[in-house]
């Protein structure tokens, strides 16, 4: 059987699987913002959006992760002529779609980069606000050398499915992604509708004319039932498990459950023993209606991460970048503690990451879950930073620390940066063109959801910097984003 070279956006979404993306908690009380009321938390998760006043809490505390089903599946409403609704906008997910070129480390773990600027002029904020970006990179890997893989794909045949730009481009996909992969790596195939079968077992890539015709048969169905595919995928990637390898389940799906359990908690319920046995879950949306919701839930609690795509040639670009640190794992368990001066800052507001906190005293309690991370890839976590009145350049603003476990001896290991007021006192023109391209990102998602923050903006003023940016760059996707600004202007 001949099979001709098809689109790679499976491996696409695999490729984004080890970016990372980084999430907050902190509390503070009530004073006058131009971000909305401070409220006070104690330390504890919270749901985001206010300012945290550092004299009630210093200390802001996240496990690393990764989703960028947000931004994707915006953009492609945006480009269809609708604005997504606000609460479906994750501004952490849009700022880590754009790459950042940060510097690698020299051995494992991370490389912590810490910096900033102040606000544009266009920007509508009073005092002493500054934007501070957090930035991790772990250490790239040879394809070569990477651990080999052993993938259970569970795939939606339901009826929904069958809309173009849904099953198609995931069999193109998994195609191209049986031409790619090493012929000691292994697939297994999982269909599910109203109810799952086993459409090809762990079956390596050595032999794959038969994991060819097992794509080839996928057919669309009838109904939806989500949890009958996890609860099969699970089980055959516990039958297939393959010690000292890169275990994964990955779901593609448009995420529009309707038979079964249709709600997160009670599917994880079902999965969780499996999961917790060193099997990751990545999930994969497509469709011009997703149910993002339910997608982003299942892998958030499910220890895995959640991307959207759409577009060939936008994956392939993901693809060709990424794809040397796809399946391999750098760090366990990473989490990052950002430690504020509260006699130079006022306070703080991490932007986006509403549902993704620690406590501030579990960051080295290493029973605490942190997040999963890649050979060469990258978080970007941004902060709006109110400085004191008094503050003098030399002052010390913030301490950034993280903390991970090495997934070869298991030890926990961490790093340190520190950041002064003279890092974040850079005029926004001078600063870097990835950090503007940050900017852009946040406060266009802000924007969209039409909260206080996202008031401060007007959007052609951040898609003219994100022009700027794309031009400085000739980054074909920063570019894209102010295409995808000015269409969103237009639609308001």
């Amino acid at each position: 059987m001949v099979h001709t070279r098809r689109s790679p956006l499976l491996l696409a979404a695999l490729a984004i699987t080890m970016t990372v993306t980084a999430c907050s908690a902190g509390g503070a009380r009530r004073s006058d913002s131009a971000h909305g009321p401070v409220r006070h938390h104690g330390g504890t998760p919270w749901t985001g959006g206010d300012e945290t006043a550092t004299e009630d809490d210093p200390r802001s505390t996240f496990g690393v992760d990764i989703d960028t089903a947000s931004y994707g599946y915006a953009r492609r409403l945006i480009l269809d002529g609708r604005l997504p609704e606000g609460t479906a906008v994750r501004p952490e997910e849009f700022v880590n779609s754009f790459r950042q070129d940060y510097a690698e480390p020299a051995g494992d773990g991370f490389a912590v980069h810490v910096d900033g600027a102040r606000l544009p002029d266009t920007h509508e904020a009073s005092g002493q606000v500054r934007l501070m970006r957090v930035g991790l990179q772990t250490r790239s890997e040879d394809e070569e050398t990477r651990p080999d893989a052993a993938l259970t794909f569970v795939v939606d045949v339901s009826g929904s499915m069958d809309e173009p730009g849904r099953l198609d481009l995931v069999q193109d996909a998994l195609h191209t992604l049986v031409d790619q992969l090493r012929r000691t790596d292994s697939i297994a195939i999982v269909a599910f509708s109203g109810r799952a079968r086993v459409v090809r077992e762990m079956t390596r890539l050595s032999d794959a004319d038969k994991l060819h015709d097992a794509i080839d048969s996928l057919r669309t169905e009838d109904s939806t039932n989500l949890e009958a595919g996890l609860v099969l995928g699970y089980r055959v990637a516990r039958d297939g498990f393959r010690p000292s390898r890169t275990n994964r389940v990955i779901v593609l799906s448009d995420g529009l459950a309707n038979t079964g359990a249709t709600k997160a908690e009670p599917i994880l319920r079902r999965v969780r023993a499996e999961a917790e046995k060193e099997i990751s879950m990545l999930g994969v949306g497509v469709g011009s209606e997703y149910g993002d919701e339910l997608m982003e839930q299942l892998a958030d609690k499910g220890d895995g991460f959640v991307v959207y795509v759409s577009e060939r040639a936008q994956a392939r670009k993901v693809f060709v970048r990424q794809l040397p640190a796809t399946l391999s794992v750098r760090a366990l368990d990473a989490k990052v503690q950002v430690s504020f001066e509260p006699k130079t800052v006022r306070s703080y507001r991490l932007i986006g990451y509403d549902n993704r906190a620690i406590d501030d005293e579990d960051f080295r309690d290493d029973r605490v879950d942190g997040g999963e991370v890649g050979p060469g890839h990258s978080v970007t976590a941004l902060y709006a930073v109110r400085l004191a009145d008094e503050a003098s350049p030399s002052a010390r603003i913030a301490g950034v620390h993280v903390r991970w476990t090495d997934p070869t001896n298991h030890e926990a290991a961490e790093a340190y940066e520190s950041v002064t007021v003279t890092d974040l006192n850079r005029a926004f023109r001078d600063a870097s063109p990835r950090l503007r391209t940050c900017y852009a990102a946040a406060y266009f998602a802000q924007a969209l959801e039409d909260g206080p923050s996202g008031r401060e903006v007007r959007l052609d003023d951040l898609a003219a910097i994100a022009e700027r940016a794309g031009a400085a760059t000739d980054d074909a996707e920063v570019k894209d984003l102010a295409r995808v600004i000015h269409l969103a202007a237009e639609l308001r």
